[in-house]
């Protein structure tokens, strides 16, 4: 009796707990059951997408893929957290027109997405480009022997001296000049009728002889035989030349010295091919060099070179530069700023809106709700920023400035996708 007693005790202490937390357990399922509605039963417009096809329910679009912003080329089938970024997936929508992409107001502001106005206005370009200086080729003086002689002194002994107009360069000795100021001398002081005409035949001859008017006023006036004559610079600047040299035999017409002036100096400056119109003869030009900080040189334009550079697609515009105090050197390297005049007003974007590729322009537009579309332009001029539009847009629309690269990306995959369908 007590055996059987003892049994049935046992088996209550074990079976009465486990029986109670079952009760207990059901109990929760119920509740959960009544609390929490089952997903099955909710409308479809208010499920959360779970794959590709699905309707967004805030677009009201279907969803074609699920996307990392940051990794737009790799494509999910169902919503998730990024495997690259720390951060869910977002769902690309159908839209209406094959290359428009739809992007959320998150995503735009995830990717950095900025636009601007396609505005009219005139072009203020300023082209800036690298040049070098050189010689004025207009402003260059030859000095030649006037007659044949011999190179008695050298006042000037290497290139690249400076000189200034009326500086002696080298004193000549010309033995010629002896036998024709004699003749001269002996029919002034005749007497008899027609000695004038004589003495003019005479004078004649001497100037045929080369000798300059000032020796010939000074035989006049002393009457004494001049066989000695003194070069002179008739300008300013440097000897770029020097072919003298003392006690060297010359002949009627040798050039001994080669002098360019440095009042006006030339710089040829490389201006892209593609801005060469925009630069004109008669434009104002203003320089600077590192070798003269803070001082700023104005010339103009002289005239643009009828050639193009094969290997940088550059035209030279020949400028003018003022140069009174001798400052610019040939070979110094300036940088010089052309203003060109205001054009007519045109349509104008930011340079940075512009996506350009090897056969074609590309903006990207903004339609308004989240809408973007890849469109073709031709583009003209551009400055301070801003390109010229000559097709392809209108004033007022929006274009994408930042984040179009991306955007374009997408919309390139999606029209690839619209003609394979």
């Amino acid at each position: 009796m007590n055996r059987k007693y003892l049994l049935a005790s046992l088996v209550g202490a074990v079976v009465l707990p486990l029986l109670g937390y079952g009760l207990y357990r059901a109990g929760m399922s119920a509740g959960r059951d009544q609390s929490v509605p089952n997903a099955r039963s909710a409308p479809a417009g208010m499920r959360a997408p779970q794959k590709a096809g699905d309707i967004d329910p805030q677009t009201g679009r279907k969803i074609l893929y699920w996307q990392d912003p940051m990794v737009p080329s790799q494509r999910f089938d169902h919503p998730g957290k990024s495997p690259f970024m720390d951060m869910a997936l977002v769902p690309v929508l159908e839209s209406g027109d094959a290359g428009t992409v739809q992007i959320s107001p998150r995503l735009q502001q995830n990717l950095g997405v900025r636009t601007a106005l396609v505005t009219r206005g005139r072009l203020q370009s300023e082209i800036t480009a690298n040049a070098t200086v050189v010689y004025n080729e207009r402003d260059v003086a030859v000095v030649q022997a006037r007659a044949s002689g011999f190179v008695e002194r050298l006042r000037v002994r290497a290139a690249l001296d400076p000189v200034r107009a009326g500086e002696p360069l080298a004193d000549l000795y010309v033995p010629d000049w002896v036998a024709a100021q004699v003749e001269y001398l002996a029919v002034r002081d005749l007497k008899s009728p027609g000695a004038a005409d004589l003495v003019e035949s005479a004078q004649q001859r001497l100037r045929l002889a080369g000798m300059p008017e000032d020796l010939i006023r000074t035989l006049q006036k002393t009457g004494t035989p001049q066989t000695r004559f003194t070069l002179v610079a008739p300008i300013s600047g440097v000897i770029s030349e020097l072919m003298a040299r003392e006690g060297m035999t010359v002949t009627s017409g040798s050039p001994l010295f080669r002098i360019n002036g440095l009042r006006m100096v030339w710089v040829n400056a490389e201006v892209p091919e593609r801005l060469a119109q925009q630069v004109n003869a008669g434009d104002a030009v203003q320089a600077l060099t590192a070798a003269l900080p803070g001082i700023v040189f104005d010339g103009k334009v002289g005239t643009l070179l009828p050639s193009v550079n094969l290997a940088t697609r550059t035209i030279t515009a020949r400028v003018e530069l003022a140069n009174p105090k001798m400052q610019l050197l040939p070979g110094m390297f300036v940088t010089v700023r052309f203003t060109p005049r205001a054009g007519s007003e045109v349509l104008l974007v930011p340079s940075e809106a512009i996506i350009q590729t090897d056969t074609r322009r590309v903006v990207m537009v903004s339609d308004g709700d989240g809408q973007f579309r890849p469109v073709t332009v031709e583009t003209g001029a551009d400055g301070g920023g801003q390109t010229e539009i000559r097709s392809g847009l209108t004033a007022g629309q929006k274009v994408v400035v930042s984040g179009q690269f991306l955007i374009d990306s997408e919309a390139s995959l999606k029209a690839t996708e619209a003609r394979l369908q």
